[in-house]
């Protein structure tokens, strides 16, 4: 074992680990990233978009180097039944101008130019190494074991995506339950820059996000996403894992159906396949948190199980980028006083509940409760087309007032009225 010690071993070269790097390294500190995917980024799956609040306070103007798509001007959900689908959208061109509030990015891209970041700050950046154990002492975590190989530290930052092997070696969490995570599949389908402008309608390099619910899951947990990137879109769908366990369903057939839509079809028409991925998404919120640090150690991103999703905005990488920012800055403190024990990183929870991270999750804890309710994916996706299709629909049929005409929706449909008011009044508070 050699004797050399380094600040921090960061396990993952994701947004949280590359972010917690970087500002350690600038500061001086000694850094090792470790990163087990050849490259950073070559191992991750994700839809493909990133609220820039977080990374802009600590990168003022990144977008202006970084490997970002488009910033969004466009959002929409869709919910989709047959051969029927109503959507509600809102443009806004201030969200597309700087301060951007948004982009779109591939991550093998994004997270290769956030790991040379912290590269160029100082810190030693490692690819291709599996960690296999933690090293202890007494307790304390002390270091890591990768191979034949072993590295010191004074504290250790599990930064190694939902299913955190480091968390779970330390004890600190359980292995969790299908329900609690997510299935997420994705398609880079090749188009034209000129072809993606014209098809959704945007102007310059302007973006476009797209959700979706109904018909896409075959009426299981779960939805639909599209993203513009430059020249090409990311599409894809995730469905929670319990939901698709229990089914006799594959995911690699929802997704061709997904693809073949007719609301979907029209829109990637002529375009390849360039990529295609999966990847566990944590979706049950702190309810499925581990124990965020101890003496040694700290855990932060998906790690921590900090993505939320509430069907009409699904975050992670402002997540782990803050919680990475708090993890370096505890670990700063911590360095001034020589103190790496639990009471010496318990700063790190103050620093998440002082930003936007804990504050956000305590926020929304019932909203993943509130997300597994199944008629949202199936029954009122039918109730919202069925109702739209006869709002529009002209064909000398006698005339129907609005609220009757809702009501009468509501009957054929299989919601009771007690149903839909108890779900409106509960999304109401949850969402």
């Amino acid at each position: 074992m050699s004797e050399d010690r380094s600040t921090a071993i960061i396990v993952g070269a994701g947004p949280a680990g590359s972010t917690a790097a970087y500002l350690l390294a600038k500061e001086g500190h000694e850094v090792v990233l470790v990163e087990r995917g050849t490259t950073p980024g070559s191992k991750n799956m994700y839809g493909g978009r990133m609220y820039s609040h977080a990374l802009n306070r600590i990168m003022p103007g990144f977008w202006e180097e970084a490997p970002v798509e488009r910033p969004i001007a466009q959002e929409s959900i869709t919910f989709l039944s047959g051969d029927k689908s109503v959507s509600i959208g809102c443009q806004n061109m201030g969200w597309a101008a700087d301060p951007y509030h948004s982009f779109t990015l591939l991550r093998a891209e994004f997270d290769a130019w956030l790991a040379a970041k912290a590269e160029e700050a100082g810190a030693l950046l490692a690819c291709g190494i599996r960690v296999d154990e933690l090293l202890t002492d007494g307790g304390k975590v002390i270091g890591i074991r990768a191979g034949e190989d072993e590295m010191l530290a004074d504290v250790v930052v599990a930064a190694d995506g939902v299913n955190s092997i480091l968390a779970q070696k330390a004890g600190w969490a359980k292995m969790f339950s299908p329900g609690q995570v997510a299935t997420g599949v994705k398609q880079i389908i090749e188009l034209p820059a000129e072809t993606i402008g014209q098809r959704f309608q945007l102007e310059g390099n302007n973006g476009a996000a797209r959700l979706f619910v109904g018909d896409c899951s075959k009426g299981m947990q779960g939805g639909g996403f599209l993203y513009t990137n430059k020249s090409s879109i990311s599409l894809g769908l995730v469905i929670n894992a319990g939901a698709l366990q229990g089914s006799q369903a594959k995911l690699c057939d929802i997704i061709e159906d997904f693809k073949s839509n007719p609301h979907i079809a029209p829109l990637i028409e002529g375009g390849q396949v360039a990529e295609y991925s999966a990847h566990l998404v944590p979706e049950a919120g702190l309810a499925m948190a581990p124990q965020l640090y101890g003496d040694g150690m700290v855990v932060v991103g998906d790690a921590a199980g900090f993505v939320l999703n509430l069907g009409y905005t699904v975050r992670g990488m402002d997540f782990a980028i803050a919680s990475g920012e708090a993890a370096a800055r505890t670990i700063m403190e911590a360095k001034a006083r020589n103190d790496f024990s639990r009471q010496g990183l318990s700063r790190y929870k103050e620093l998440l509940s002082q930003s936007f991270v804990l504050r956000d999750l305590e926020a929304y804890r019932k909203a993943p409760e509130f997300l597994e309710n199944q008629r949202m994916f199936k029954a009122y996706p039918e109730l919202v087309a069925g109702l739209a299709t006869r709002l529009f629909t002209v064909d000398g049929s006698p005339p129907v007032h609005l609220m009757k005409m809702v009501f009468g929706q509501i009957k054929q449909s299989d919601i009771s009225l007690m149903q839909l008011v108890r779900d409106s009044l509960k999304g109401a508070i949850d969402l």
